[in-house]
């Protein structure tokens, strides 16, 4: 019995996609190449976009982080509870910020006009991310198919290999029968 060939999956990519390899997509393109070096898909693309941010881009996630945690709301609680504590009993008639708050008021708009245009540089990587994790997901999800679809291949070229040869050996058996057979009478 002899050995199935390779698959080409550049070459079985007609019959799995229904159109011709040139016409497929960057991403079925790569993952049909993958495929026929029988290399693995395996990279965090997460981790690879880490690695290619930027300083401003990795601070951003950290005072997004930051700043959506329990922690700040219990910390920017505290130092709010503590001001108004300060400019209404403590400093009384000296108060450098009496009621109503006028400064802490300024203070609060600034730091929410610096903090929402970070919180945004974040949400805007973290959905640049998200994309590519999709698209390595798709990439991945494509290429079990692709097994899949050329493993039923190899089976289905073994099966017909087989078959071949039980014909092949019922055909000689049916010849020797009638050799048999004829030799008897």
């Amino acid at each position: 019995m002899s050995r199935p060939q390779p698959l080409d999956y550049l070459q079985s990519a007609a019959r799995w996609f229904g159109r011709r390899a040139d016409q497929l997509s960057n991403t079925e393109r790569r993952v049909l190449a993958h495929a026929n070096r029988h290399e693995a898909l395996s990279e965090d693309p997460g981790q690879v976009l880490d690695r290619q941010s930027s300083f401003g881009e990795r601070l951003a996630d950290r005072v997004a982080e930051f700043g959506g945690s329990w922690t700040f709301i219990l910390i920017f609680g505290a130092v709010l509870l503590g001001w108004t504590l300060l400019n209404t009993e403590v400093l009384g008639k000296t108060a450098f910020d009496p009621y109503p708050y006028i400064f802490l008021n300024l203070m609060l708009s600034m730091l929410a006009a610096i903090q929402a245009p970070i919180i945004m540089m974040s949400q805007n990587r973290q959905s640049a991310k998200d994309r590519q994790m999709a698209e390595h997901d798709y990439a991945v999800n494509l290429k079990s198919e692709l097994e899949i679809m050329a493993l039923h291949d190899k089976l289905d070229a073994l099966r017909s290999e087989h078959l071949e040869a039980l014909l092949r050996k019922q055909q000689e058996q049916i010849e020797l029968l009638t050799r048999l057979l004829s030799e008897r009478q």
